[in-house]
């Protein structure tokens, strides 16, 4: 498979992985705000529990979700990151040159803005980076809902632009979102980067032994008081790009084989158990308070005044170009779907407010909820306008 046949393929996963984002989050609504509500709380809530020995793991489902199958997410994450900047769109500075700022545009003022409306509050600025992600597979999903008549350009633009978001995210959840640190587990994990070193260098294409090893360094990081996510980012930089063998790569591989599993399972798993909010007694001022109004307004004038301007500057400039075929229009609707923060947003407001009970939970969900469906809804509309057949990009 050629690396424009892998770049189709993830397009198509992620666009149709990102329409079942959207049916599990309105399945969540539902269900939260019906007569199942007890039922949805009693799934999130049921506890589960892994024993080895003195080793004991016990957390309730959702956490399960949160810290153990959003590592595999990760683990995907990190495994594009690497080919893309090993062979793909982020091996040359030429190509990246435009959406690095353009994120770098669409993490700061969010940001910002959300700061501004919650600078009072000393637990509620904590969410500040909320805001600042992107949801590739959402934003994708709404792209491919605008039609065949989307430019090459813009889907590579959107892309690079939400893998380096995801880059940010992981470096603001590893700096920002780290608890207190157990060096007894730093340990367990800095020799499970050992081993996995090792592997690397002596090119093991098999991908179990890198597997079991990094099982070894989830458990480690999540008892260190690291968050458990970083271990699938960090598994995936020690897999390598090429085996022993002429065409083979175990990266490659094993990317096509978590594809399916992430797109079309996990994520939709984990959005069904993260979007399902009561909004039973929620009010215009509710929805107005500065945690869901930052939020809200970060994603949606933050992202999308963040990513155009930036991009606008960098090429007015002469830093970057316009892609080939696309308008300032159409960029301009990229950069509203680009406030589609969902996944991302949603999992960082599990790590800042982990302790801040159901109020800051509610709050932020509405807030994530509205940013991300007002950033598609507009996004989606000012593409179908100027994409529609008959009009160039």
């Amino acid at each position: 498979m050629t690396p424009l046949d892998s770049f189709k393929a993830f397009l198509k996963l992620e666009s149709a992985g990102g329409i079942l984002l959207m049916i599990a989050a309105a399945a969540a609504l539902a269900v939260a705000n019906s007569p199942a509500h007890a039922l949805y709380q009693a799934f999130i809530d049921a506890p589960v529990e892994v024993r080895a020995g003195p080793l004991l793991i016990a957390k309730p489902l959702l956490l399960w979700i949160n810290d153990g199958l959003m590592a595999v997410f990760f683990l995907l994450v990190g495994l594009e990151i690497k080919r893309e900047m090993l062979e793909g769109q982020l091996s040359s500075p030429a190509q990246v040159a435009l959406p690095a700022i353009a994120a770098l545009g669409g993490m700061l003022l969010p940001a910002a803005i959300y700061a501004f409306c919650n600078w009072g509050d000393p637990v509620a600025v904590r969410g500040w980076a909320i805001p600042a992600a992107t949801d590739i597979a959402f934003a994708l999903g709404v792209l491919a809902l605008v039609g065949s008549g989307v430019p090459p350009g813009l889907k590579v633009f959107l892309l690079t632009l939400a893998i380096l978001d995801d880059f940010g995210a992981i470096a603001i959840i590893a700096l920002v979102y780290t608890d207190q640190l157990s060096p007894a587990s730093l340990l367990v994990a800095a020799a499970a980067l050992a081993a996995l070193a090792v592997l690397n260098l002596r090119r093991v294409a098999a991908i179990t032994p890198y597997l079991l090893a990094g099982a070894v360094l989830w458990v480690a990081v999540l008892k260190s008081g690291v968050h458990a996510t970083l271990a699938g980012v960090a598994l995936a930089f020690f897999i390598p790009m090429r085996g022993r063998e002429e065409g083979d790569s175990p990266l490659r591989r094993l990317e096509h084989d978590l594809h399916p599993a992430v797109a079309y399972a996990i994520l939709p798993l984990f959005a069904f158990a993260n979007a399902g909010v009561s909004l039973a007694g929620v009010t215009p001022a509710s929805i107005l308070a500065p945690v869901p109004l930052g939020i809200a307004a970060g994603l949606f004038a933050g992202k999308t005044v963040g990513v155009f301007a930036f991009s606008w500057m960098a090429i007015r400039l002469g830093l970057a170009r316009l892609p080939e075929g696309v308008t300032w229009a159409a960029l301009l609707g990229v950069s509203m779907l680009c406030g589609v923060g969902f996944t991302m947003s949603l999992f960082i407001a599990s790590l800042a407010f982990d302790q801040g009970g159901p109020a800051y939970e509610v709050a932020t969900r509405i807030g994530i909820l509205g940013g991300s469906l007002l950033s598609a809804l507009c996004g989606y509309l000012v593409l179908r306008a100027v994409l529609r057949p008959g009009r160039p990009a």
